[in-house]
């Protein structure tokens, strides 16, 4: 995901980026490369963002520090490391998360932020600004509701292609094809979920315009929700999520 997010700051901001990666990724165009932060020499940087494996930072970011200006601020989009302990890397420190979550590879998603410490003005408009560059922007004021949005939107794509998944699934059983399920499905998701972006209804109120007394989808949704169910195993999938997050920070 990390490429895919350079690719759209580089694109849509006027910010200079610099990659340290001895694997030697392709890049987008005017993005510098270096092998190891000894070719960084001594120049300075405003933002120093984290991009590796939780169980990497704690070896690689020491050696990066020192090239952060002064007034420089540590940005982290890896999951499972709390921005309590990046700061415990640069006591003073500012740190801002971002928990972007999949569709951020298309710009179409919807990312978590989160300061720690003292944050400029400036820090957080330029970091918002790189978020922005992938889809909707959420900021929270702790890292306990970064957990929970991470439940809810960092893990969710994850959900919904499990539940289309499903969806695919009981629609080949009704005697479609693979190829006509999916289309069906997908079809269906992708104009509802538009017109629920471009209604001023509430959800419910959309759901019970399409619901007649005794109709098919009365039955339908009777059978997927009819006492809860459905809602209480969403309830549990976003806790078992979100205790998980809790865990891993």
């Amino acid at each position: 995901m990390g490429g895919a997010l350079l690719k759209a700051w580089a694109a849509n901001t006027d910010h200079e980026f610099t990659v340290a990666d001895p694997a030697k990724p392709d890049l987008p165009e005017g993005v510098t490369q270096v092998g190891s932060v000894e070719e960084l020499g001594e120049q300075l940087f405003d933002y120093l963002i984290v991009a590796l494996k939780p169980q990497l930072i704690d070896d690689v970011l020491p050696g990066y520090l020192p090239r952060l200006s002064p007034s420089g601020v540590i940005s982290s989009i890896a999951a499972g490391y709390s921005a309590e302990k990046l700061a415990a890397h640069a006591p003073g420190r500012s740190v801002i998360r971002i928990m972007p979550n999949l569709p951020a590879v298309i710009g179409k998603g919807v990312s978590g932020l989160y300061a720690h410490g003292a944050v400029s003005e400036t820090a957080s408009g330029d970091i918002e600004q790189l978020a922005l560059c992938s889809g909707e922007i959420v900021w929270v004021d702790s890292e306990d509701m970064l957990d929970r949005l991470t439940a809810v939107a960092g893990s969710g794509p994850g959900y919904v292609f499990e539940m289309l998944r499903a969806y695919v699934q009981a629609a080949e059983d009704l005697g479609f094809s693979e190829k006509d399920a999916k289309n069906l499905v997908l079809g269906t998701v992708r104009g509802t979920l538009e017109l629920a972006l471009e209604s001023d209804l509430s959800l419910e109120d959309l759901r019970k315009n399409v619901t007649s007394k005794g109709g098919t989808t009365a039955a339908g949704l009777d059978a997927l929700n009819g006492k809860e169910e459905f809602s209480a195993l969403i309830r549990d999938t976003l806790q078992a999520a979100y205790e998980r997050a809790v865990e891993l920070r």
